[in-house]
């Protein structure tokens, strides 16, 4: 069985989650078997703002940075098939799940915050964020920010484990929702 979708009949992908929860690898892998264009949003918005993400929290803080997120993430409005990696806060601003919902398939890739901190601990460094924090704070940490974040994540159209992720059933599932 062929699990190539053509481009013109395919939506957009938007990856959803917590940091650490593997968004971007996945949207490269699903961007590779689906003929697709791979982004990271937060990436686009360090390239448009020339400065790095924490750089933009630190000097203009946090209600400019979502701000320039969704205007970066609008901008995907006017393209036809892509895999979005967004923000680990993207769906929680400014009804952007509900847009993300209404151009295209939304999936949440939702780890447990043990494998979250397993994952985060080598990256403290390049994670400004997070990177003065004990382990055990980065875990009190993340637990924190899922619980504010779980409501706008659960509105997502798919939900996986990064851990059990099957690469071939989650294109059966995004085709099943194409076709309905």
């Amino acid at each position: 069985m062929n699990s190539q979708i053509s481009t013109s009949s395919y939506p957009c992908i938007f990856l959803i989650g917590m940091m650490g929860s593997g968004k971007t690898h996945l949207s490269k892998l699903l961007a590779k078997k689906l003929k697709l264009g791979s982004y990271d949003l937060d990436n686009l918005i360090e390239a448009m703002d020339e400065r790095a993400v924490c750089e933009i929290f630190s000097q203009d803080g946090e209600e400019y940075f979502r701000k320039q997120e969704t205007k970066m993430l609008k901008l995907f409005g006017e393209k036809k098939a892509f895999v979005l990696a967004t923000g680990g806060g993207t769906p929680c601003f400014f009804d952007n799940m509900a847009w993300m919902n209404k151009q295209g398939i939304t999936i949440w890739i939702d780890e447990p915050v043990d494998v979250l901190v397993e994952r985060l601990i080598p990256e403290k460094a390049q994670r400004p964020l997070i990177a003065n924090f004990s382990d055990e704070e980065l875990k009190d940490f993340l637990e924190n920010k899922l619980a504010e974040r779980r409501k706008d994540y659960e509105l997502a159209q798919i939900k996986i484990s990064g851990s059990a992720i099957d690469e071939n059933k989650l294109v059966k599932k995004i085709k099943e929702i194409t076709k309905s």
